[in-house]
């Protein structure tokens, strides 16, 4: 039992080597100036799902695919055969696609497994096409957008040891597949390589991450108490380093909004059932005012 307790406070303990306040502050200054990036998600002014078939677009407010007021009339015209799309600018609208001229033609998707896809733009509105499950989207991109103009900054909790916390490794073998929701109301099945088990004020509480596309980091969106007053409604996202010697290191104090706290346009994954902690996590990024 004695043994059992000091594992459970070595687990639970930040290494006091490390200044954590200062590692916060450089991570917030580099969270921030992604944000706020000309591709940043404070950018992201539209979003437009495509029917099989023809689909226009532009900002008459009569398109299929809607872009915002200061773009063409008539942007052009995305045609889908199932997972296949090609896009044709209207005649007098210079489209890029990568800064190179886009005449028309087949757009690359996000999809995940292939190449990175195509960025087109016209005048400065920057588009590509995403995949999610069977819908295909047309995310838009405004390097003047309002949001990213008048942003004023995340608040957050101040940085604490307390909540770097180093949580024992359950690994799976093999990996398992975990349901994670999202805000369109569907649910993707995502890979999960282990659970991080960790004990705070003498109660145990597990995070279930997923393994994204090409990366080793390891993944998790939760939810905690915090997020009915204090931090974002729907949950935060929070990133690691792969296990190792059998531990993870949780540092709550970069956990962050996701992109759906900025732009009504974003489609971002909710935290999966097992993900939703009895705990207020004091730490990280707190909600942001419109």
């Amino acid at each position: 039992m004695v043994v059992s307790a000091l594992l459970a406070l070595c687990l639970s303990a930040a290494p006091a080597s490390e200044d954590v306040v200062a590692a916060t502050r450089a991570w917030e200054e580099g969270r921030l100036k992604r944000l706020q990036s000309e591709d940043g998600w404070l950018s992201l002014v539209g979003l437009g799902w495509l029917k099989e078939g023809t689909n226009t677009a532009g900002s008459d407010g009569k398109a299929a695919v809607v872009f915002p007021e200061g773009a063409p009339k008539d942007v052009g015209t995305f045609t889908r055969s199932g997972s296949k799309v090609s896009f044709q600018p209207a005649a007098g609208v210079t489209a890029t696609s990568d800064g190179k001229p886009f005449p028309g033609g087949p757009v690359q998707t996000d999809e995940e497994g292939r190449a990175k896809p195509d960025i087109l733009q016209v005048s400065r509105y920057r588009f590509q096409l995403i995949v999610r499950g069977s819908r295909i989207g047309v995310r838009i991109k405004d390097p003047e957008a309002r949001a990213r103009k008048e942003f004023k900054g995340i608040p957050m909790y101040p940085a604490s040891e307390r909540w770097r916390i180093v949580a024992r490794w359950e690994p799976t073998n093999p990996p398992a597949e975990i349901a994670v929701p999202n805000v369109l109301g569907e649910v993707e099945r995502s890979p999960s390589p282990g659970t991080a088990v960790f004990t705070l004020d003498g109660k145990e509480y597990r995070l279930t991450p997923v393994l994204e596309e090409g990366s080793p980091d390891l993944f998790f969106v939760f939810a905690d108490e915090t997020n009915r007053t204090e931090t974002y409604g729907a949950g935060r996202f929070l990133y690691a380093d792969p296990a190792k010697d059998g531990t993870v290191v949780l540092d709550f104090n970069r956990a962050y909004n996701p992109p759906c706290a900025f732009s009504a346009f974003a489609t971002c994954p909710l935290p999966p059932k097992q993900n939703r902690l009895a705990l207020r996590v004091e730490a990280g990024e707190k909600r942001i005012s419109h």
